[in-house]
């Protein structure tokens, strides 16, 4: 016994219900899919006769009635409008018209039913270029159509013609017709024209980021940035017949951010934003290109991941790279400039992003104890590269690093990461990372024949800064100039900032507050603290051993105190304050009654 076969049965009402809720993102492409038929058709007969190239549209009004979308293109017939029309979801269009590829926007049969969106009935009248009689299809929203010849011999294209629904006859008429012409179809290859009360208006035009005008480029770029782009770049994939322009942002997006490219599927508009045609760390451009190889997906607001695109985007990439190692090459003030403005993203990228790495890393900047450097100057220079990771902990080791060495401040955002990835990059440079402890340990002691005196200082000193919680260690700096530095491990800087934070609180982030210090406090050791480093090559220290007036030391070293946090950058407290105050004003009063050898605070 052998089973009967039948066809699946399409609820047409269903299929439009998908189509406008999941396939395609609004309503409004209904007159893009229209523009894409008609073009399609245009392509066909001029492969047959030559002739063809216009798409005409009339919009709705009160007074028209319906709204009309004509095109001089091949035309159909009778069994080629059934088969073509009639089948929801069969690619037949490319055999029926006998075109290639490149040659044609539409692919999935459904394009024609997105109309059932804005109207419930559609009527189409068309006379094929290959002979035959005209012919009327008429298609309603419930799923039925029905095809008739009519007696009267149409010119030779296809006109579509649709009665707005009541909730959509806004997107037929005159205003939205000319916007969605405009957005969808400026640039097609055939004339679009829109019928008016004063005229017909033109639509089409060439396409700036397609012509050889670099003015006529830069002012397109203009409009789509809204600012004057650093600079335009060429791209092209020639086995897909993908070309275009790339303008390089005058501003910095946000860091992470993907620039979205305007794409054109033969010269029709796809999407305003497609992220996917050029490489992730392409962010710094906002590209425009075209298309006749690539292909869209179901809804032709994206594009198929699949080998084809995969290739361009390699190739737009290199394109892009090679702009930037050109730009160095030749003109190393611009691509300065270009790093200037990009450069916290382009450090974000490079962490992860080992080709965009490979060739943008040395052009990136590192704030050291020799200046702002390159990176590729840095590395030129020194082989070995110390780095502090936050911004406290290199003001502080700053102040005491040779000067035949380098420090690099990793404090700022991604400049840690971007240092520790040195070693890939270059792999003769080595990397370490310093703290403050450590580098407290590496300086000298005072010489021998000092060190009594030295340790009688600290210990005197140090009982004078007990109540700021500051320990006192004198050490030879290499630098006679200065007279201290107020070092810290960054959980104590951390500890000392809540504390000044609590004073102009409210209880409750006094209590939080209260909570983290108890907490930080059991996991850290009992011997950390913040220290006064006293410079033993500076004369105002070494003056200080002599003095035996306790007002008078005790008021230096409290000036030395508030000085390093000052020369740290530091904030004060009101008791640092009030402290600083006090001191000045004492050793004032003091200086004026003591005789004989009277210290110099001139470089305090």
């Amino acid at each position: 016994m052998s089973a009967e076969v039948k066809q699946f049965q399409v609820d047409l009402r269903g299929v439009v219900d998908l189509l406008s809720r999941h396939i395609y993102s609004s309503p409004r492409v209904y007159l893009r899919e229209l523009l894409q038929n008609a073009r399609d058709a245009i392509t066909a007969r001029r492969e047959v006769d030559g002739a063809g190239g216009r798409i005409t549209i009339t919009p709705f009004t009160d007074d028209s009635g319906d709204f009309v979308l004509r095109d001089d293109g091949i035309g159909l017939t009778a069994t080629e409008v059934a088969d073509l029309l009639a089948t929801v979801g069969r690619s037949s269009k490319r055999d029926i018209f006998d075109m290639p590829r490149s040659d044609y926007l539409g692919q999935f049969g459904i394009g024609l039913l997105s109309c059932f969106m804005v109207a419930d009935t559609i009527i189409i009248r068309s006379r094929s270029a290959r002979g035959g009689a005209s012919v009327e299809w008429t298609g309603s929203s419930d799923g039925t159509f029905q095809v008739v010849e009519l007696d009267e011999e149409l010119p030779i294209g296809t006109s579509v013609h649709l009665v707005p629904r009541f909730d959509a006859d806004e997107l037929l008429r005159p205003a939205a017709v000319r916007e969605l012409a405009t957005t969808f179809g400026e640039f097609l290859p055939v004339r679009v024209t829109i019928d008016t009360p004063a005229g017909e208006i033109d639509i089409t035009h060439p396409a700036p980021f397609l012509a050889s005008d670099p003015e006529q480029a830069v002012r397109y770029g203009r409009e789509l940035l809204g600012a004057s782009p650093l600079d335009v770049i060429e791209l092209s994939e020639p086995a897909t017949g993908t070309r275009g322009l790339a303008y390089v942002l005058p501003f910095a997006p946000p860091p992470g951010a993907r620039q979205a490219t305007r794409m054109y599927l033969g010269r029709m508009l796809l999407a305003e934003r497609v992220d996917d045609v050029l490489p992730e760390w392409a962010f710094f451009v906002r590209a425009v290109m075209d298309s006749t190889g690539l292909a869209p997906t179901a809804s032709r607001e994206s594009l198929v991941e699949d080998a084809a695109l995969e290739r361009v985007r390699e190739q737009l990439g290199a394109g892009i790279r090679r702009w930037v190692l050109e730009l160095g090459l030749t003109e190393p003030h611009r691509l300065a400039q270009f790093v200037a403005v990009h450069e916290v993203g382009l450090k974000s990228l490079v962490r992860h992003d080992e080709e965009l790495a490979a060739f943008i890393t040395r052009w990136l900047t590192l704030e050291t104890t020799h200046g702002t450097m390159r990176i590729g100057d840095l590395v030129d220079r020194f082989p070995h590269v110390r780095f502090a990771a936050t911004v406290d902990e290199f003001r502080q080791v700053a102040g005491i690093s040779p000067a035949s060495e380098v420090l690099v401040n990793g404090g700022y955002l991604y400049d840690a990461d971007l240092v520790r990835l040195l070693p890939e990059l270059y792999p003769e440079v080595t990397v370490e990372k310093v703290d403050v402890a450590g580098e407290l340990d590496r300086l000298d002691p005072p010489p021998l024949d000092d060190r009594e005196a030295a340790v009688a200082l600290e210990s005197r000193a140090g009982g004078v800064l007990t109540a700021s919680g500051c320990s006192v260690v004198v050490r030879s700096i290499d630098r006679p100039d200065l007279a201290g530095l107020y070092v810290a491990d960054p959980e104590v800087l951390r500890s000392i900032d809540r504390r000044r934070t609590r004073g102009v609180t409210g209880s409750l982030w006094s209590g939080v507050l209260d909570r983290i210090d108890s907490s930080a406090a059991a996991a850290r050791d009992d011997d950390l603290s913040a220290r006064l480093c006293l410079n033993w090559s500076n004369r105002v220290v070494r003056a200080l051993v002599r003095v035996q007036d306790d007002a008078v030391f005790d008021r230096t070293v409290q000036l030395l105190y508030i000085q390093a946090l000052l020369a740290g950058h530091h904030p004060l407290s009101d008791a640092d304050r009030a402290l600083m105050t006090s001191a000045l004003s004492d050793l004032v009063s003091l200086s004026a009654g003591i005789e004989g050898d009277a210290i110099s605070f001139d470089s305090l």
